[in-house]
Order: structure tokens, then C-alpha cells, then sequence
């Protein structure tokens, strides 16, 4: 395939792929892609360790860093000698040890009000990597090694995430929800525009892939643009690119493949999904974040008794304590505890009814994109 994007980034296929397994990073990238792995789950000593295993995998061919650095979060995050599980309120902690009591997650896993999440010198520097200095750390981690893009989701990248990319010679990819937020990533430097629709999974806006493209295209160029949101297959990726985008980029389409990090239970849960089995919701990292519904989401979001959600990062040192004991007791069989378990994942989760290689979702991607454009090319020379 000839796009600007091919050739400024090496690759077969302008198909970037997200996800939080490196699995799935190095195995995209092998079939011809760029595997893009999202580093916020990971310390900077961890993010050395991932990184080095897809060099050895990958051999040279280009992958990508994606860093999260919100715009506005909890204000308790700027005190550099707060312990910020100190900021969760005890009612937010009676409320998720409710959970438990009420979905019969098993005594030796309960969810006790002193228990709000993982010990709190854990719980400080997860939620510090959703400022800048902690996105910085990471950067500078992922500049060590043969990395072909550093992307910036939620907020615009820090100048000093620019200025270090930059002098690295690697590119800055942003994502965007609006035409507004599209500028003022260009104005803060970025290379490359992410334009996600709200069907995508993970954080989202409210526009729609359908509309959302088009507008960022012209809005930014002569800047590429890739889309994201509802793209799993490859008439949709030729939509995309009907659409005016470089490319596409794509997460929840990974999330059922053999090698993605989803919780067994959860994939399960994908596989049997309708798109109508998807929200918005703020109960996983207290920003709108596409998900399985769940009983965890419909008790933070409609519950009479619900606190309501905390600003970032706070409901997310919540959520992460809670979900992962969540997810042990759900693996272990326990039926309250498969009602409460969840992920990110965006509406496309009901094309998703196969468990298959990473590998061979890029190929029948790209063939059936072939197919697609042949279709529309016969239609215009018939």
C-alpha cells in the first residue's frame, strides 16, 4: 500500500495498532503494521523491560510508545508529598466493599474499607504516571529504544515531551475527540492526528468516527490523519481512508486475539457482546471510558446509593484494587464476582466472535480493504 503514512513510518499497512500487550505490539508489527503499546500500566523500570523484549522480537521494524497525560486531573496529584490514596474518601471505599458483600466476591478476596486498592507507595506512582513528570519518565525510557512514534492521549504533549521526541528525530501522534482539540494538538506540536470517534473503546468523546474524520482532516491539513473508533475489519478501514485518513488505528480489535492481556473471563464476555453491550462511563479511571457494561458499571452509574466516580487518578488507584481482586475471584469461578468484571472496549466488540492469531487479523484486514476498494473502483469504471 502507498500512503504518506507507509512511507514516513516503514511499514506494509497503515494499520497502528494499540494495546497494553506487548504480544500483540510485536506481532503486528511482524505482519507488516505498527504495533503501538501503551505504557501507562507500567513503572519505567517495567516499560525498560517490555521494550527490550519487542526489540528482540521486532529486529528493527518500528513500533510505537503511547503515554497518557489528561489534560485536568484531581488537584491532590500536584502535592508531591501527598499519598493520594489519602484523597479517596472512606464513602468511596464503603461503596466498593458494598460491592462486594452484595455480588458475594469470597471472604479472603474482600474489598474492605482499608483496603482501597494496591498499598499506597504502589498506588502514588500509578497515579503519577498520569501527570507530565511521570509521562516524562516514561519518555524518556521509550526514547532509548528504536521507537519509530510516541502518541499522546487525553491532553496535548508537554514541550518537554515535543522537545525530547523531536531532538530524538521520533514523531508525536496525539488523539482527538473534536476539531478543537485537533488544534490545539498542532499547536503543540504533534506530527501525526489520531481522530477517535466515540464508538472506540477506552477514553472518547461524543462525536462519531463517521463525522469526527473528515472534520479533523481538513481541519489539520496538510498533517496526516489516522482514524480510530469502530474499526475492526477492512471495509472499515476503507471507509476510513474514504473518510480522508491516512490510515487507522485500532485497540479493541486486538482484545479477543490469542495473544491480548484480557482477562480469560472478560474475553469470554467480548465474544458473546452485541455492540449495544458497550458505555461510557467514568467508574473504571474517573474520565468517559468506553466499556463492557457490568454490573460494575451500572452500580457506580445508576446505583441510588453511588458516590459517583473521582476525578482521575483516584477512581482509577480505586478501580484497579478492586477490579483485579475482581478478576481473581471471577477466574476462580465465583458468578457475582463475572457480573462485576469488565475492560475497555469499543462498540466494534460485536463483530468480535473469534478467538485468532494477531497475525491473522492484520492479513484478513488488509484483504478484504482490497476487496473493498476493487468493489468501489468497479462501481466508478464499470
Amino acid at each position: 500500500m502507498r500512503t504518506e503514512i507507509c512511507e514516513r513510518f516503514g511499514v506494509e499497512f497503515p494499520l497502528f495498532a494499540f494495546s497494553h500487550c506487548r504480544d500483540v505490539v510485536a506481532a503486528v508489527t511482524n505482519a507488516g503494521g505498527f504495533g503501538v503499546l501503551g505504557a501507562v500500566a507500567y513503572s519505567p523500570e517495567q516499560l525498560e523491560r517490555e521494550l527490550s523484549w519487542i526489540d528482540r522480537q521486532v529486529r528493527g521494524r518500528p513500533y510505537g510508545v503511547d503515554v497518557l497525560v489528561p489534560g485536568k486531573i484531581d488537584r491532590s496529584v500536584a502535592d508531591p508529598d501527598a499519598r493520594l490514596l489519602d484523597h479517596v474518601p472512606e464513602v468511596h471505599r464503603d461503596f466498593v466493599a458494598h460491592l462486594f458483600t452484595k455480588y458475594g466476591v469470597s471472604s479472603d478476596k474482600t474489598f474492605t474499607a482499608g483496603q482501597a486498592g494496591p498499598p499506597a507507595s504502589k498506588a502514588d506512582e500509578i497515579g503519577r504516571r498520569v501527570t507530565h513528570s511521570g509521562a516524562t519518565g516514561l519518555i524518556d525510557v521509550a526514547l532509548r529504544h528504536r521507537i519509530g512514534l510516541i502518541a499522546s492521549a487525553l491532553g496535548t504533549p508537554p514541550p518537554e515531551m515535543v522537545d525530547r521526541a523531536r531532538a530524538a528525530g521520533v514523531p508525536v501522534a496525539a488523539l482527538v475527540g473534536t476539531v478543537e482539540h485537533a488544534h490545539r494538538q498542532v499547536a503543540a506540536g504533534a506530527d501525526l492526528i489520531v481522530a477517535q470517534g466515540t464508538e472506540a473503546g477506552g477514553h472518547t468523546g461524543e462525536v462519531s468516527t463517521m463525522v469526527l474524520v473528515p472534520q479533523v482532516v481538513d481541519a489539520v491539513a496538510p498533517l496526516p490523519v489516522l482514524a480510530a473508533g469502530g474499526i475492526a475489519n477492512g471495509r472499515q478501514m476503507a471507509a476510513a481512508m474514504a473518510l480522508g485518513a491516512e490510515g487507522v488505528w485500532c485497540g479493541s480489535v486486538w482484545l479477543t486475539t490469542e495473544e491480548a492481556e484480557t482477562p480469560p473471563v472478560v474475553k469470554r464476555k467480548m465474544l458473546a457482546a452485541t455492540s449495544l453491550d458497550t458505555v461510557r462511563s467514568r467508574s473504571r479511571t474517573g474520565k468517559p471510558a468506553r466499556q463492557l457494561v457490568s454490573a460494575w458499571t451500572k452500580e457506580w452509574d445508576e446505583a441510588p446509593e453511588s458516590p459517583g466516580p473521582l476525578p482521575m487518578p483516584l477512581q482509577m488507584l480505586l478501580a484497579e484494587g478492586a477490579l483485579t481482586r475482581i478478576g481473581n475471584a471471577a477466574e476462580s469461578g465465583e458468578p457475582g464476582a463475572r457480573e462485576l468484571a469488565n475492560y475497555f472496549v469499543g462498540q466494534v466488540v460485536g463483530q468480535l466472535d473469534q478467538v485468532k492469531p494477531a497475525r491473522q487479523v492484520v492479513y484478513e484486514m488488509i484483504e478484504e480493504f482490497a476487496t473493498a476498494i476493487t468493489r468501489l473502483t468497479d462501481l466508478t469504471h464499470p
